[in-house]
């Protein structure tokens, strides 16, 4: 679910004033999956600008005390919910830990860095959901590590079946703060699209792994 409508657009059109999201249809970007795709996204730009990243940190807060209002520990997933993750735990005043994407090779091969108590409450940062699986490997090393994961808060999603499909799964509430149709919604109004590039975008997000083949 979006944390709230208005805020879901404000944050779509700051994501795409500072170009941390693209959308070009017309010369589509190839992901790591080989998927063509019409948008690019990468939030972690936004730590680049005050306002933004203010605003972001803002809605985050937000959303804790809103849905998760028992928190007791920030854990962000490496890489981009690591910086926001930090930011949103030091205006909450809570506890700050991250998640890695794999153990490290050395010293105490750790998986998740920081001090996290078996029981603990805790609400997990990302900065972007497409599929949902490597966020949900943080859940479940938290949760192999005895946190009580409340649910887990996000910049933006793609709003894929497959990402709802597998927080469903695993039984992990998401929220974030703006999701793809708010996105395509004040790219129209705002004019960064047109009505062709409408029609593709939507297309898109209904097969994209087929799309533009």
């Amino acid at each position: 679910m979006i944390f709230n409508k208005d805020s879901a657009q404000q944050v779509a059109e700051s994501l795409l004033q500072i170009k941390a999201i693209k959308l070009n249809p017309a010369n589509p970007f190839t992901w790591a999956s080989g998927w063509n795709s019409p948008i690019y996204c990468d939030n972690r730009k936004s730590l680049s600008y005050p306002p933004v990243r203010t605003y972001i940190r803002q809605q985050f807060v937000a959303a804790i005390n809103e849905h998760f209002p028992n928190a007791e520990a920030i854990i962000g997933v490496a890489t981009g919910g690591i910086a926001l993750g930090a930011l949103v735990a030091e205006e909450m005043g809570l506890p700050f830990a991250y998640v890695r994407s794999a153990s490290k090779g050395h010293g105490m091969q750790n998986l998740i860095e920081g001090d996290v108590q078996e029981n603990q409450k805790v609400v997990v940062i990302e900065d972007l959901i497409s599929t949902g699986g490597s966020s949900l490997k943080a859940v479940d090393a938290l949760r192999d590590f005895g946190c009580d994961v409340l649910g887990m808060s996000a910049i933006f999603t793609y709003g894929f079946d497959v990402a709802k499909e597998n927080f469903e799964n695993k039984k992990c509430a998401l929220v974030t703060l703006s999701d793809y149709d708010n996105l395509l919604e004040i790219a129209t109004k705002k004019e960064y699209i047109n009505k062709d590039d409408l029609n593709s975008l939507s297309n898109w997000r209904t097969s994209p792994s087929t799309w533009n083949k």
